[in-house]
């Protein structure tokens, strides 16, 4: 099947080839070509164990920092690469990684000469795949260089496995390379299972064990931090991302059957708070900004680190990032803090989380501003509805973690493995 692969790789080149270099030509930040060719400028330290863990984008970087904080606490002197696919993604592992990735690269074309060259380069004792990106000259390439191979917080998509159930013997030939799986969910273990892959495991989603802040937070004391009467009914809104977000969720808060509403609003970036603040004063006629120390039925919350907190306050969470077509922002925060969740529909850098809240019943997703105007309604008429949302929404937190430990664990058995 290898061979077949790779002469289709060649035959279909005149495709793929001017497919990746217009793809490229409109990015924003330019390609490095020498690393997607697998020539890694690596300062390696002599005699040391290496683990290379791939990580494609923004989400799976994200999924990533808990399991490499876990690892770096198991084993400290174990040298960690980390590679991505997108520009977004090597700036966010870039940026995020410090301290737990010694290297950050691009990850090479799947064309033979490339992955061997730049398995070759690091020598890897383990290789470990975050949730699907899977390369068959890669994997085999690692396999063959005498890496143990595994696939971490794995799924499949119902879309992705219709696809695949049409490619039997390729995922059969793919998953021989792979030496170990462990899966987000039950589901996902058995769509890997007929597929091909052998050692299958449960492990669950280390998204859930990203550090949660603000849980010890009194919601009655910021309530009168904020000047906010004690009975009043409170949305909280966070890190919406640009002006048609802001205007989004404005004009649902306009909706006549949601007066008497307080809210608190804290934009991702606080340079979008001038034009926020001109938005709501024209909306709604006034507005208050916490940064000033000012009180009212809207403040923008335009001051560092105290959202995280400011979610205890609230009797429903809107958060951002998915009205407008931004990858959305993490929702596990005010998830964690028993909080129903109202997000928008892009949510494609956290569409996991998402799908699982959405699934338990502890969030909604809401495509336009009318949609957000009925959620908010529907739950602020009943107290029995928010407190069913809220303790779903801690329960799926709750079952959620410590996965990362496990996966952690995971690698360190396959360093420890003695038929590398």
């Amino acid at each position: 099947m290898i061979w077949l692969y790779n002469l289709l790789l060649t035959f279909l080149s005149p495709i793929w080839v001017p497919w990746m270099l217009w793809r490229s030509s409109r990015r924003a930040e330019p390609v490095d070509w020498k690393q997607r060719s697998g020539e890694y400028q690596l300062s390696l330290r002599e005699g040391s164990e290496r683990v290379w863990l791939h990580a494609v984008s923004v989400g799976e970087v994200i999924a990533a920092k808990p399991v490499l904080a876990e690892l770096r606490r198991l084993r400290p002197e174990v040298e960690v690469l980390v590679s991505v696919t997108t520009s977004s993604g090597y700036k966010t592992a870039s940026e995020g990684l410090t301290g737990l990735a010694d290297h950050v690269v691009y990850f090479p074309m799947d064309v033979m000469r490339f992955v061997v060259a730049a398995v070759h380069r690091f020598k890897p004792r383990v290789v470990a795949v975050m949730e699907t990106e899977l390369w068959l000259n890669f994997l085999w390439a690692s396999r063959n260089a005498g890496a143990r191979t595994m696939v971490l917080n794995g799924r499949i998509s119902d879309k992705a496995y219709k696809l695949d159930r049409l490619v039997k013997p390729y995922f059969r030939a793919l998953f021989g390379e792979v030496d170990h799986v462990m899966a987000q969910s039950e589901g996902d273990a058995a769509r890997f299972r007929s597929l091909g892959a052998k050692d299958v495991l449960v492990g669950g989603n280390c998204k859930f064990d990203e550090p949660v802040s603000g849980l010890e937070a009194d919601g009655a004391a910021w309530r009168a931090e904020l000047g906010i009467p004690a009975d009043a009914k409170v949305v909280v809104v966070g890190s919406t991302r640009g002006a048609d977000e802001e205007q989004f969720v404005v004009d649902a808060l306009l909706d006549e059957r949601l007066d008497g509403l307080w809210v608190v609003h804290a934009p991702r970036h606080l340079e979008r708070v001038p034009e926020l603040a001109s938005l709501v004063v024209s909306k709604f006629g006034s507005v208050a900004l916490r940064s000033k120390g000012e009180t009212g039925r809207y403040l923008i919350l335009d001051t560092y680190g105290e959202l995280a907190s400011v979610y205890a306050a609230a009797d429903v969470v809107v958060v951002g990032g998915g009205f407008g077509n931004y990858g959305g922002q993490n929702i596990i925060q005010p998830l964690a803090h028993g909080k129903p969740v109202l997000h928008g529909p892009h949510m494609q850098n956290f569409r996991d989380v998402a799908r699982m809240a959405l699934d338990a019943n502890a969030s909604s997703d809401c495509p336009c501003a009318e949609d957000l105007a009925d959620a908010l309604y529907y739950l602020f008429e009943s107290e029995e509805l928010r407190a069913e949302w809220g303790e779903a929404a801690v329960a799926l937190v709750a079952a959620n973690q410590g996965a990362s430990t496990r996966y952690a664990e995971a690698i360190v058995a396959s360093l420890n493995h003695e038929d590398r």
